[in-house]
């Protein structure tokens, strides 16, 4: 097991969690984190991608991150079409 440097903060979690929402088609990890307004190191922002693939927020389709949470404008949409 990899020793962790340090824990990410609040802040940064949710600038990754920002990134995510307003991509506009699903990132790769590198593309997101080369895309991120500050730059985190790898390491720190791994932990944050296991973070909310553990909570539920992520998960990943191939080599891209989907944005699953529940308030997802595109899953609520297409729920919205499936009880029409």
């Amino acid at each position: 097991m990899s020793r962790v440097l340090h824990e990410p903060k609040l802040d940064t979690i949710l600038m990754v969690e920002k990134a995510i929402k307003d991509a506009v088609e699903y990132p790769s990890r590198m593309e997101l984190w080369r895309s991120l307004p500050r730059k985190t190191q790898y390491q720190t922002f791994k932990r944050i991608l296991e973070y909310l693939e553990a909570s539920n927020k992520i998960v990943f389709n191939k080599r891209r991150i989907v944005w699953v949470a529940a308030d997802n404008p595109k899953l609520k949409k297409l729920l919205k079409e499936i009880k029409e």
